[in-house]
């Protein structure tokens, strides 16, 4: 299927960096760090299925690698470009990792933002409490726009993803707030993960990153951050007083190690 795409550099000098996002999240999650990664890259930014201004499509397999292939595909038939770098978040870190593994003629460099799918035990099933953030997004969808500036819901909403939940601007916020409550392919995207895990090998001749926070309650130490299934070539890295969203947390630090990735 053709997913939602946005050039945000039309510079053909300038290097390919396609940036993925993760679950029930959208495009828009990566604003922190668009207009500085601009100035260096032509950055194609993708919504998933039934994500941001993707629609779902059921007949579209929801698996990371399938997604991955998604991209392949999209990225090519809209704009030409077949080889990139990518970097992922999340779901979108685990596509990313998938699409190294899948085709690595295709990806020059990756750097994964906190990625799923290294974990030893994948889950069998859903666990209600885990989708908190999606009920309450879907709940307060009609009041989000003044909700959010009542710090209580703040709180609830974001002081498990940021330890700098306080310092996320509202755009943020709110960004991420619309993106979940209106995801229409979250729980298929979720479903695409169960019983799985990243366990594809990719060639030392794809430069990777990984990074962590070192408060990351989403995909917490070290049950989600299984250092064996990463390349083993890599290089990962835990950055302080940082949650599951790195690129909130520290931007300029985000664009300078994707930068620093790309170079090698």
């Amino acid at each position: 299927m053709k997913l939602a795409t946005t050039l945000t550099q039309t510079n053909s000098d300038h290097p390919v960096l396609v940036l993925v996002h993760g679950l029930g999240s959208a495009a828009t999650a990566f604003k922190p760090i668009i207009p500085a990664l601009s100035q260096s890259f032509r950055v194609i930014t993708v919504d998933l299925p039934g994500h941001g201004q993707s629609p779902f499509d059921a007949s579209q397999p929801m698996d990371p690698a399938s997604l991955g292939r998604a991209i392949f595909d999209t990225v090519e038939n809209e704009f030409g470009i077949k080889e990139f770098h990518v970097a992922g978040n999340s779901l979108g870190g685990w596509i990313s990792l998938e699409m190294a593994a899948d085709q690595p003629s295709r990806i020059k460099t990756l750097t994964g933002l906190a990625p799923a799918g290294l974990w030893l035990i994948p889950a069998s099933g859903r666990l209600p409490s885990e989708a908190q953030s999606y009920y309450l997004a879907k709940i307060l969808r009609p009041v989000i726009r003044v909700g959010l500036h009542v710090i209580a819901l703040r709180k609830i909403g974001y002081s498990r993803v940021s330890p700098q939940w306080r310092k996320l601007s509202y755009e943020i916020c709110y960004d991420s707030a619309y993106a979940m409550g209106n995801s229409t392919g979250y729980f298929q995207a979720w479903d695409g993960m169960l019983g799985r895990r990243f366990d594809a090998q990719v060639p030392a001749s794809v430069p990777v990153t990984i990074l962590f926070g070192d408060t990351d309650n989403t995909l917490p130490y070290p049950v989600s951050q299984e250092r064996s299934l990463a390349p083993a070539h890599c290089t990962w890295l835990v950055i302080d007083n940082c949650g599951h969203a790195p690129m909130w947390d520290h931007p300029d630090l985000v664009v300078k190690i994707i930068k620093e990735t790309t170079s090698r």
